[in-house]
């Protein structure tokens, strides 16, 4: 489980192919012939910007355009979410500080290390400011067009104005007048648990005093207080005018976010701990020791439910990519909820939640990364923001060329036939 990647090649070149596919197996690395039985194939792989011997990989998150790597050196590596290419790495806090997942807008990356949050620009990894929060974080942030938001231990939940943060930093008057840049504050009982969501008008977050908050993005009015029986410690998913969240009174729901109207409630008899994922017409939820279920989004109704896997991994060609308690990859029938094989892949014990396009991404505690792909499709599938797929030109098909008539003859000179 710990050779080197130099070893491994090594390996490859000294061990005959059918020994060596026999070998990785045995490892959990999945290979070219197996992946190729489910119509798959490896799109790249990379190494994470860290010491194997000392640092271990620690988050991995995503957007459209760039995979991000963060290791416990405090090191985040951005590699292109197609070719693999590493465009940047950058250090944000000190060793082994605790950290959050990096997120994203069109430009913008912020990250959560220690008690300060950075943000850098996408696609250099410049430092574009260092903002020190208002107090403990309890969450990863939360970034739109305008705004950046974090909750807080303390129960706290921060609005950060994105333009007035650079322009104090541009100043360098953002360590002394950092407060200038908070919009408004927001206070609930107890510590947020779940990292805010971002609505159309309104920021929706829970909190361990049992209540799902939603309050205007603007202005900081509460909306609704939405109440449960017991904390709310996962967080939640967003498809079109449905939210859904879950308890840890055992019940998951589905509600209006803009009102709190309950559409409908699922009892899984099991807390749930994993934020749920919600994907076309099914969402997708993972009690604690639970198994893996899909539901309908528009009546909870269970479609399929497989009691041996656990973790969404990503979606490709109608197949659902789970992981079973062996860390194989377990590839589910999406309409069916047949299981259509397995991939031995205990070799990568991480693996990235992606519910935004069709790639499956894979990596290991030392930073190795392993991506996988529909075979032959080189453009993505774009499933939770279809629209920001590149419009691809569209050429029209090469007409062959048709043997020249009569009509397509050039017309004889006057007088050219009577000096034949």
């Amino acid at each position: 489980m710990h050779c080197s990647w130099k070893l491994a090649a090594t390996l490859m070149m000294l061990v005959p192919g059918s020994a060596w596919a026999q070998l990785a197996l045995e490892r959990g690395i999945p290979t070219a012939a197996v992946l190729s039985r489910y119509g798959l194939e490896v799109a790249w792989t990379g190494q994470a910007v860290l010491n194997p011997q000392r640092d271990k990989l620690e988050h991995i998150a995503l957007d459209e355009e760039l995979v991000y790597l963060q290791g416990t050196n405090g090191v985040i590596t951005a590699f292109e979410s197609e070719s693999g290419h590493q465009i940047w790495a950058v250090r944000l806090g000190a060793f082994d500080g605790p950290t959050f997942p990096a997120v994203s807008n069109e430009d913008l990356v912020t990250v959560v290390a220690g008690t300060y949050m950075y943000g850098l620009q996408k696609r250099t990894g410049e430092i574009l400011w260092k903002l020190r929060l208002s107090g403990a974080p309890s969450t990863g942030p939360t970034v739109d067009d305008t705004q950046v938001y974090v909750g807080t231990l303390d129960g706290s939940v921060y609005a950060y104005n994105l333009k007035k943060i650079r322009e104090l930093y541009l100043e360098q008057r953002l360590g002394e007048w950092s407060y200038q840049s908070v919009t408004w504050r927001f206070q609930a009982a107890r510590e947020i648990s779940s990292p805010p969501l971002v609505t159309d008008e309104s920021l929706n977050f829970g909190s361990l005093d049992g209540s799902m908050y939603s309050i205007t993005k603007d202005r900081r009015v509460l909306r609704y207080q939405f109440e449960t029986d017991a904390p709310i410690v996962a967080g939640m998913a967003l498809l079109g005018e449905t939210q859904f969240f879950a308890s840890e009174d055992l019940t998951f729901y589905a509600i209006n976010p803009a009102n709190g109207q309950v559409y409908w409630e699922f009892v899984t008899g099991l807390p749930i701990r994993k934020a749920p994922i919600a994907l076309g017409s099914t969402v997708y939820i993972n009690p604690d020791r639970g198994g893996f279920y899909a539901l309908d989004v528009a009546d909870g109704r269970q479609r399929w439910y497989k009691p041996r896997q656990q973790d969404f991994v990503g979606l490709v060609n109608n197949l659902v990519v789970t992981r079973d308690f062996d860390h194989n990859l377990v590839l589910v029938d999406n309409s069916t909820g047949n299981v259509a094989g397995r991939i031995p892949a205990a070799y990568y014990e991480m693996h990235a939640i992606n519910d935004r396009s069709d790639r499956v991404i894979l990596a290991t505690t030392r930073g190795q990364a392993m991506v996988i792909r529909a075979a032959n499709r080189s453009f993505p599938i774009y499933h939770r923001y279809p629209e920001r797929r590149p419009i691809l030109p569209e050429f029209a098909p090469e007409e062959p060329e048709q043997p020249a008539t009569a009509e397509d003859k050039p017309a004889e000179e006057p007088g050219q036939e009577a000096n034949q």
